[in-house]
């Protein structure tokens, strides 16, 4: 790396050294790019699926397993090489993934408490071997201490090619049994009820996992990896619900993390690469939850505005609709005439404040539903499609009150609150389905008012009449 100890961005060396990283000059930092890239893509790939499958605690449980294995292997064979330290890593972890699995099916201890236990129980084990080796007189066993928080820049040709392998691994049979494990994750009965072998693609998930855990113990280390595995899939169900987009973010964003975090610790190298890539991972898991335009706060903030303002507009058009059917006589016959209303006739019907009822109809006018700008000496008129739109909501909601008593037995008298929610929500096929199951359909509702029938049918029928 270079000689940068910090970020002060009026140091002249500052943008020469980010100019140098993005030139590849130095083979090291490219080795680092590209190991820390892979990481974040594979290992958020992977991660996703334990993550929906609630075994997030998986990932950090194993990676602590994973140190004794390290240590042991060190011990034998007296090498720090990739190879030796992988499988010995491997090894380790699939007892840990052992133990994690017979503890609930052969005790009384509960999955979480069994990963609470196989965590503490090889972290603690493999602390005491490292302490144990510090003070063997062995060559090649000062770099071990660094499987904690990891060391990227120690990365060697032989380190990334290892990695490369396993991570374009990962990613190959993630696709290759895409469906089985995304059945898997979602409905396990169902996967068990087809005849799948539950076993075989528990056993190909759980080697995944496992290799993705240990390949990224010498970039982030036993401590972080849980946060590289799971900080992204996190992030990324903000941005989307169906599972391919979900899993190619998830990809993107692990994938930019390891960037960011290679750049950062190319120009400062006091600051490690491992923590830096959990650090912006939870960035770009803070701005995820703020602006993903799927489910992000703002972003539900909004929706949730809209929304009211919506319930306002047509709480407001059937009650318009109310009054028409109250004026006309004699009572309970089809609207055929709109009349005219004042603010003191709705906010007789319907409890809402003076201004609230204003910028209502305010923004109902803009949209063409009623008929003159509302003020206090001008009456409220339905336009015609204000009239189209109140008629669907009135049977939307006295066909909701209607299914409340024939389906659900709610005492009439209790039905209104509940269709006054819920008239908002139902669309159009919703409505004609609630018709269909509805017995000894009436033409009123429970109150005894008439169920209009929509203008749209009364075209439709007169057409084909």
């Amino acid at each position: 790396m270079n000689k940068l100890q910090g970020f002060e961005l009026l140091e002249p060396g500052y943008w020469q050294l980010f100019i140098e990283f993005w030139s590849f000059v130095d083979v090291n930092a490219t080795w680092v790019l590209v190991g820390t890239v892979l990481l974040g893509i594979s290992a958020s790939v992977i991660g996703s699926f334990a993550f929906l499958r609630k075994r997030s605690l998986m990932g950090d449980a194993l990676a602590h397993a994973a140190l004794p294995g390290v240590m042991i292997a060190f011990i034998l064979f007296q090498t720090n090489s990739p190879l030796v330290m992988f499988f010995g890593a491997i090894f380790s972890s699939f007892m840990g993934l052992f133990l994690m699995s017979w503890l609930p099916k052969n005790t009384k201890i509960k999955p979480d408490a069994a990963m609470a236990i196989t965590l503490s129980f090889f972290f603690a084990l493999g602390m005491m071997l490292l302490s144990y080796i510090q003070g063997l007189e062995i060559a090649g066993k000062s770099g071990l201490d660094k499987m904690l928080f990891g060391q990227a820049a120690a990365m060697l040709p032989s380190d990334l090619y290892l990695l490369s392998f396993v991570a374009v691994t990962i990613l190959i049979t993630v696709i290759i049994f895409f469906q089985k494990f995304r059945l898997i994750a979602f409905n396990l009965v169902y996967a068990q009820a087809l005849g799948f072998n539950m076993v075989l693609y528990e056993t190909i998930l759980a080697i995944l996992i496992v290799t993705s855990v240990v390949i990224g113990l010498q970039i982030v280390g036993v401590v972080l990896m849980a946060a590289v595995l799971l900080t992204p899939v996190a992030a990324a169900r903000f941005w989307s619900k169906n599972l391919s987009t979900m899993l190619f973010t998830a990809g993107v964003i692990g994938g930019v993390s390891g960037l960011i975090s290679a750049n950062i610790s190319y120009m400062a190298p006091a600051m490690p690469t491992g923590p830096w890539m959990v650090v912006v991972l939870s960035v770009l898991f803070i701005l995820s939850f703020l602006f993903a335009p799927e489910r992000g706060l703002f972003s539900n903030l909004n929706k949730q505005h809209k929304l009211r303002l919506k319930v306002r507009e047509e709480n407001i058009l059937r009650t318009l609709y109310v009054l028409n059917e109250r004026t006309l006589q004699p009572a309970n016959q089809e609207i055929q005439l709109n009349y005219s209303f004042s603010l003191e006739d709705i906010m007789k019907s319907r409890s809402v404040g003076l201004g609230e009822l204003q910028q209502t109809l305010k923004r109902l006018c803009v949209k063409g539903l009623i008929v003159n700008m509302p003020s206090q000496q001008i009456d409220i008129k339905l336009s015609e499609r204000g009239m189209d739109q109140a008629i669907d909501l009135t049977i939307r909601h006295r066909l909701w009150e209607n299914y409340l008593t024939q389906k659900v037995n709610i005492d009439a008298e209790d039905v209104h609150g509940q269709a006054e929610k819920v008239e908002h929500l139902l669309t159009e096929e919703q409505t004609q389905q609630i018709e269909q199951e509805l017995i000894n359909q009436s033409t009123k509702d429970p109150h005894g008012k008439l169920i209009p029938v929509s203008r749209k049918i009364k075209k439709e029928l007169s057409h084909d009449s």
